[in-house]
């Protein structure tokens, strides 16, 4: 019974493997490569040929030469990891406190009513907005920064809880409770499984949006940073280190994207949808 079972199953896995087996040109990195080249060479070509000016945008082949020059008088990597820390700091606070209203919304309809309106009303409030706000409470120092950046984590990561527990199947919180299962087995069972892959999404958003948040965090009353080589690359006409550390941003958060992505990805491999059937 027992070798008629392995035969049955060898071939069934041999035919997975097979599936998921695809050339180098059919893969994610290199499609997805395709764009992001074709746009550089463009860039430098019309850099080469005059069409763009070199002191509007420079090209790309300079971008490089300034960043490496950076990296390797040892200066660039000050800069990149306080942008770093302070990102990662914000995206922990942010969620952190997203997650402890974010369930308590949307589990409870009373917290629902008494915490949702207002927080509504400040997500409306431009990023921007706050930095006064914050330098007048808090003052220039590392606090205000990462304030800032937790804020711009906090909402999406709110929202997508809130309307992820929201948005669970009532029959089967009904299931549950013909089965007598208590709050906490209805929370751990039910309810964290249903809104995990919402969850999941708002974080991934609530970091994306760390990233746009300390880029103006940094760029009002900082002395280290990327986003304060922005600002000096534009007071000394260098627009060589502002489209660097542009570029430098948009590389350490698709990075940090991925790594989230990754770890959705194995998350919630029991999910039968588009993505884990191909």
């Amino acid at each position: 019974m027992s070798s008629r079972t392995e035969v049955a199953v060898t071939p069934s896995v041999k035919e997975k493997k097979k599936k998921r087996s695809f050339p180098f040109w059919k893969s994610n990195v290199f499609l997805g490569s395709l764009i992001p080249i074709a746009l550089v060479i463009l860039w430098e070509l019309s850099s080469r040929i005059g069409w763009v000016a070199p002191h509007l945008l420079p090209a790309p082949t300079t971008v490089l030469e300034e960043v490496v020059s950076m990296a390797q008088s040892g200066e660039l990597w000050g800069h990149i990891w306080i942008t770093l820390y302070r990102v990662l700091a914000g995206f922990l606070v942010g969620t952190s406190v997203a997650i402890v209203l974010g369930a308590a919304t949307g589990y409870s309809k009373i917290a629902n009513q008494l915490l949702d309106p207002m927080l509504q009303a400040l997500r409306a409030i431009p990023s921007l907005a706050w930095v006064p706000l914050f330098i007048l409470w808090i003052g220039i120092g590392e606090t205000s920064k990462i304030t800032l950046v937790a804020v711009g984590v906090f909402f999406p990561v709110y929202l997508n809880l809130t309307s992820g527990i929201q948005g669970v199947d009532r029959k089967l919180i009904e299931v549950g409770r013909m089965y007598h299962f208590s709050s906490v087995q209805l929370i751990r069972r039910i309810i964290l499984p249903a809104s995990f892959p919402s969850f999941l999404v708002g974080i991934r958003s609530g970091l994306s949006l760390g990233w746009m948040f300390v880029v103006a965090a940094e760029l009002l009353g900082a002395s280290q940073g990327l986003g304060y080589l922005m600002v000096f690359g534009q007071n000394t006409s260098a627009p060589e280190l502002v489209v660097g550390s542009i570029l430098l941003f948009a590389i350490f958060g698709k990075v940090t994207d991925e790594v989230l992505k990754r770890i959705q990805t194995r998350a919630l491999r029991w999910q039968d949808n588009m993505e884990n059937a191909s």
